[in-house]
């Protein structure tokens, strides 16, 4: 093991979803520890470009829409082009839609389940088998949530994929494991971001949410930093399969 096993110095990094929230966060914290960054997302990533290239690493804004896998190749083929081999997927793209459960429609159903869960699947495959054809070793992070845990209410698919994650998660490493490859998960508590704004903007729900969190208070996207780059670099290396609650101790509530 390296003298300082959390070093991510040389590495190249994916991060979807990583123009904002959760993935900018841990796209900072993985820029911080050495890892050149490419940021995938629909809109341009200019801010966590920008704010990667100022700790000084090489940083890519790769555009892409999730909602299908469609660009997968394409985004693999960037990053690969621009910073060198992907050594650090992260899979955080993901999207939410609220309803009651008997009101629920397909459309919504569908939406979220084809880039939470869809698009991780085929997006790793595709890093996975360019791992394994050319020997080499790699870290796939995927974004799960409390409600990998918990059922949640009025997030039928969100709740689904989620929880498809964290089993999704465990397939991946039992079966890539014996490759060098490293498959887990980090399952964020409730986080200020866009996906919650609508609970953060509930007066009642807000205040139900954050009496439970022993932390007392919603989390920040640096507060993911730490479990990313444990979760990336060789520190981590005989740890497969988990999904790692990042949540200010809303489970042990």
């Amino acid at each position: 093991m390296p003298a300082n096993p959390f070093d991510l110095t040389g590495k190249v990094a994916v991060v979807t979803g990583g123009n904002t929230g959760i993935g900018q966060g841990i796209a900072l914290a993985l820029a911080a520890a050495g890892a050149s960054i490419a940021s995938v997302a629909r809109r341009p990533s200019d801010d966590t470009v920008g704010q990667c290239l100022a700790k000084g690493v090489r940083a890519i804004s790769v555009q892409a829409d999730l909602g299908s896998i469609e660009p997968v190749g394409r985004i693999v083929e960037e990053a690969t082009e621009a910073l060198g081999p992907i050594d650090i997927l992260v899979n955080n793209a993901g999207i939410i839609r609220r309803a009651d459960a008997v009101d629920f429609t397909e459309a919504d159903w569908d939406a979220v389940m084809d880039v939470n869960l869809k698009s991780v699947f085929f997006l790793s495959q595709a890093v996975a088998r360019r791992w394994i054809a050319e020997g080499r070793s790699g870290k796939i992070i995927n974004t799960a949530s409390m409600l990998s845990f918990q059922g949640g209410i009025r997030v039928p698919s969100y709740t689904s994929s989620k929880s498809g994650i964290a089993g999704l998660t465990k397939l991946m490493a039992n079966e890539w494991a014996k490759h060098g490859i490293n498959t887990n998960a980090i399952a964020p508590g409730y986080f200020a971001t866009d996906n919650t704004q609508a609970l953060q903007d509930d007066p009642v729900r807000s205040k139900e949410i954050l009496g439970r969190i022993p932390a007392g208070r919603w989390g920040q996207p640096a507060d993911i930093g730490g479990a990313a780059v444990f979760l990336a670099s060789s520190a981590s290396d005989y740890v497969q399969g988990i999904t790692l609650p990042v949540d200010g101790g809303w489970l042990a509530r």
